[in-house]
């Protein structure tokens, strides 16, 4: 694998972080219909709709750690400067977003009728943003190294 091809996955992993922290974000806009499509926990929805700040600022916080991610993808693709920890934060981003994937993916296979087409959807996703980090850091790594 290249290291053009190694960047180009690290940089569709960002593009996948960044969009996630967004529509996460639209939801302080769009209000409590947003937080339900998007399966926020109820107490969250409930806070969107009782208008108190725990839904924004949760949401603030879980839209700043998906910008994190995207960033340590930039960093590994070389785009900013060496995170610390890259490779660990690499591999257990990867790790979680694989597994993320996985788990609706191991119950469809096993209780098709226990899962949506969207959450399907949604761990097909996340599997394919792990294994970008995955495979794009290590082509990455593979090309500096020599």
């Amino acid at each position: 694998m290249s290291r053009g091809y190694g960047i180009a996955l690290l940089l569709l992993a960002t593009c996948a972080a960044f969009l996630v922290a967004a529509a996460h974000l639209s939801c302080i806009y769009f209000g409590p219909q947003c937080y339900a499509v998007q399966m926020a926990p109820p107490f969250v929805v409930e806070s969107a709709r009782a208008g108190t700040l725990l839904a924004p600022l949760l949401t603030l916080v879980v839209s700043a750690i998906f910008i994190i991610l995207g960033c340590y993808a930039l960093s590994a693709a070389r785009f900013i400067r060496r995170l610390p920890f890259l490779r660990a934060g690499i591999y257990s981003i990867s790790a979680v977003c694989i597994v993320r994937g996985l788990l609706p993916i191991q119950l469809f296979l096993r209780y098709p009728e226990k899962i949506s087409a969207p959450v399907l959807m949604a761990g097909i996703a996340w599997l394919v943003v792990g294994l970008c980090y995955w495979f794009g850091y290590r082509a990455v790594k593979k090309h500096t190294m020599h």
